[in-house]
């Protein structure tokens, strides 16, 4: 239940926060910089909050305290106008809001390892939900006007915090194949800088993506409905992924490099402004460039490293992520405008990058697992 709330309100944000700020006469420079705000805040929030809620054990308490918060700044959020004052918002309750979904993640993660259970299944209740955010957005965009997506959003958030107060405790904390004791040694050990590198690149190639293609396809002559079927059609095929992963038989590294190359080819079909049909084809790689990344990177983390640390690591991947989509969405918002779709031709690059990262490092991996599985 936690998990479909907490991307519910990613899929309310990503395809119409930029529609909002639209409308409240940003520019698209502008809309640039905002939208990094959030990606910008992991640099400083998410290692810090991870660290403490890893430090005191205390993920469930954290993950309540950041909900709420997130839900008060989408509100007060509501009320704002100039691009500073969304901006200064924005940024305040980022802190508590990038920092739930890794601790999501480390949260579910722990009870993996505890209970022997398979990840995909239970996250694609986070995609379910956001698919169902993303198509009430749509239709009341078209209903009530771009103007006022901010109240669905926070409405959104909302049900986050609540679903929140019924988590049960975490289990306890399992170890993992690395053979380190503190959150650091991780960042001078080969196999997870490689998976930290290219789910980074990977994930980071989206920045364009999640930033612009609202825009774009509104100013192509798409309604807000179109729109939100389109951004809940790849996440369905997202969802059809997780729930059958448990069958397919891929390594977790295979599961990245998929990725990563499905997301290359996804970015260069972008470039084309292609026709209504093969944009639905181009969205259908989602599955493959966030669902496989994401997949591959949560079973090497949930395989590799020791639960007690489990937060920082997440907290590790989400900020370097994090710098990844600030820069790349910083750039993107002043390229957008002179170059318009051929942006998606530095994402493919960048997505081409993070496939040759876990690849040339498989041999760090293959030891790092084997010393895994040898020892259960």
């Amino acid at each position: 239940m936690f998990y479909a709330a907490i991307f519910a309100l990613s899929g309310a944000y990503m395809p119409f926060f930029p529609l909002w700020l639209q409308a409240v006469g940003l520019e698209p420079a502008l809309i640039g910089v905002v939208v990094a705000v959030p990606t910008a805040a992991r640099l400083l929030a998410v290692p810090i909050i991870t660290a403490w809620a890893g430090r005191h054990d205390l993920l469930r308490g954290a993950l309540i305290c950041t909900v709420c918060v997130t839900f008060a700044g989408f509100l007060a959020l509501g009320a704002m106008r100039s691009a500073v004052t969304i901006a200064i918002v924005l940024w305040l309750l980022a802190w508590a809001w990038t920092a739930a979904v890794p601790l999501a993640d480390a949260f579910a993660l722990r009870g993996v390892a505890y209970h022997r259970c398979d990840y995909g299944p239970i996250r694609l209740w986070g995609s379910v939900g956001y698919v169902a955010a993303a198509l009430a957005a749509g239709l009341l965009g078209s209903r009530f006007g771009n103007i006022n997506l901010i109240w669905a959003i926070a409405g959104v958030a909302g049900l986050c915090a609540l679903s929140s107060f019924w988590l049960m405790p975490a289990g306890p904390a399992m170890p993992g194949a690395l053979q380190v004791s503190k959150p650091g040694a991780l960042l001078r050990t080969p196999a997870f800088l490689a998976i930290l590198g290219a789910a980074a690149l990977i994930q980071g190639s989206h920045s364009a993506y999640y930033t612009f293609s609202a825009i774009s396809w509104q100013d192509a002559g798409m309604t807000s409905t179109t729109i939100s079927l389109l951004w809940a059609f790849c996440v369905v095929v997202e969802i059809v992924l997780f729930a059958v992963s448990p069958r397919l038989g891929l390594s977790p590294a295979a599961l990245i490099a998929i990725g990563g190359a499905g997301a290359a080819l996804r970015w260069l079909i972008m470039t084309q402004e292609p026709p209504l049909a093969v944009l639905a084809g181009a969205q259908a790689l989602h599955a493959l460039s966030f669902g496989a990344t994401h997949l591959g990177t949560m079973g090497l983390l949930a395989s590799l490293v020791p639960g007690r640390i489990m937060a920082n690591a997440q907290g590790f991947i989400a900020t370097a992520t994090g710098i990844v989509m600030a820069s790349t969405g910083i750039a993107c918002g002043w390229a957008f405008a002179s170059v318009g779709q051929s942006i998606y031709y530095g994402m493919a690059a960048m997505a081409l990058a993070g496939t040759i990262v876990i690849v040339t490092s498989r041999q760090a991996i293959r030891t790092a697992m084997a010393s895994h599985y040898s020892g259960h």
